[in-house]
Formats: C-alpha cells, sequence, structure tokens
C-alpha cells in the first residue's frame, strides 16, 4: 500500500526527472561519438570537444558573453549592495515601498524590462551595443544582490554599531568593521547568482560597427540551421557547467551564512 509519505516522494521524483532529464540527454549527448543524434548513441568521444574549443566563432562568443555577466555583475554588486545599506536605514513603511519598486525589473517578465529599456534608447539616440546590455543586465542583477544582502541585513541586531559608536567608531568605521564583515558572503553569494544568471541570458545585440553574436545567440543560430550540432552540444555543456557552479558556491556561502548565529 503507497503511503502519503511514499506518494509525495514519488510525485517529486517524477517532476525533478521531468525536468532534469532533457539537460541530462545533451549532456549525454556532448559525448556522442557521431555527429547524428540517435538513441542509443554508439560510443563515446571527447572529439567535438576539441572542435568547439577551436572554433574562433565560439570562442568569441564565448568570451562575449563572459565579458558582459562579469561586468553586469561588478555594477549590480556595487548598486544592490548600497541600495540594501540605504533602504536598510528607511522605517518600515518605507522599506517595504522601496523594496517593492527594486525588486520590479525581476518580478515583471524579461519581455516587458526588455521593451521598456529599448524604447529608453530609442528616445535617447543611443545605440543597442555592449552597454546596453551591460545596463539591461544590470537592472535584474542588482535585485539579486540587493535580496541577499537585505536578508542579511534584517538579521543583524542594531546593538552592534550601537555599541560601536560608543566605543568612539565613527559611522563609516562602524561599517568597515562590524557591518562589512557581516554581509560579506552575502555580497558574494548575490555576485555569483548574478554572474549565473546574466551568463546564460538570451541576448541578441547589433553593434553600429557590425554584428557581435553573444553565446545564446550562437546557439539559436546552430540549432536554426541545423549545423554543428555536436558543437551546440559541448557548448550547452560547457553553459550549464558555468552556470551551475556559481550556484552552487552561492548555495553553499548561505548555507555557512545560515548556520552562525546572529550577531
Amino acid at each position: 500500500m503507497i503511503t502519503y509519505r511514499r506518494l509525495l516522494w514519488i510525485v517529486s521524483i517524477a517532476i525533478v526527472a521531468f525536468l532534469i532529464l532533457p539537460i541530462l540527454i545533451i549532456l549525454i549527448y556532448a559525448f556522442d561519438v557521431s555527429n547524428v543524434q540517435i538513441w542509443p548513441i554508439p560510443g563515446f568521444s571527447l572529439r567535438w570537444f576539441a572542435d568547439t574549443i577551436n572554433d574562433s566563432e565560439v570562442r568569441d562568443a564565448f568570451l562575449l558573453s563572459a565579458e558582459i555577466a562579469a561586468l553586469a555583475t561588478l555594477i549590480a554588486t556595487i548598486i544592490g549592495t548600497l541600495a540594501a545599506l540605504a533602504t536598510n536605514r528607511l522605517r518600515p513603511i518605507g522599506r517595504e515601498a522601496m523594496t517593492l519598486m527594486l525588486t520590479l525589473p525581476i518580478a515583471l517578465p524579461g519581455i516587458l524590462t526588455g521593451m521598456a529599456l529599448n524604447a529608453y534608447f530609442v528616445y535617447f539616440g543611443q545605440p543597442l551595443s555592449w552597454i546596453s546590455i551591460v545596463i539591461g543586465h544590470t537592472t535584474f542583477c542588482s535585485v539579486i544582490v540587493y535580496n541577499n544582502v537585505m536578508a542579511r541585513l534584517r538579521r543583524l541586531p542594531p546593538s552592534l554599531l550601537e555599541a560601536s559608536a560608543d566605543l568612539g567608531a565613527s559611522p563609516f568605521g562602524g561599517f568597515r568593521r562590524i557591518t562589512l564583515p557581516l554581509i560579506a558572503s552575502a555580497i558574494r553569494a548575490g555576485a555569483l547568482l548574478s554572474f549565473a544568471l546574466s551568463f546564460d541570458e538570451v541576448i541578441v545585440t547589433t553593434f553600429t560597427a557590425g554584428t557581435e553574436t553573444t553565446l545564446p545567440l550562437w546557439i539559436f543560430g546552430a540549432i536554426r540551421l541545423g549545423q554543428k550540432l555536436p558543437e551546440v552540444n559541448v557548448v550547452v555543456f560547457g553553459v550549464i557547467a558555468l552556470t551551475v557552479v556559481p550556484v552552487l558556491l552561492a548555495q553553499n556561502l548561505a548555507g555557512d551564512e545560515g548556520r552562525r548565529p546572529a550577531g
């Protein structure tokens, strides 16, 4: 007889399998010896990894995506941290209102944010370039950092800064010696999550000097034209790895911070 607990396990495993199985199949195809995707695969090989690494178009698209993600993460980390520090000092009503406004870019569908940013750039005559991509990514990456830092700040007792002030520390000194070390792991976790989110976003950018391709756009073109499918599988393998690793590191940082006593 199937118990309620066992039924929950079965349903949970079925849902996870439904979500993960297609990704696992792509990862297996990355090691396929054949350039035709059939199942079961005839054999395993690393030949497509070498071909992908030697493909200059893939390398350029990968580097462009990584550079955009890194720059957007850096700016978002600064903005998100400063926004959290400022919002945390507001009254409860103002704090909740500010949090709502700051989290809108990630709560709204991405297509709406993209349309709004495109209208903004067109209105001010700003041509689409890597700068516009970084600005767009910064809008939602800042929310990730903000939420992480804000959650940590709410766990800090105000008595710590009050005690440092009583001992003669300046506001900046109290921040540098107390607040910043206590929220450092939250900042790092937010930055890692921001990089993972930025890197795997699908972006199409037309530069004024020509057309440069980001990694997701290269994948889309290769699949649409039916060319280089083995290389696509390898690229997807690398994208998943580069996305999962920061997420796991961020979860580890959040877990370590959560096991520490507040204050």
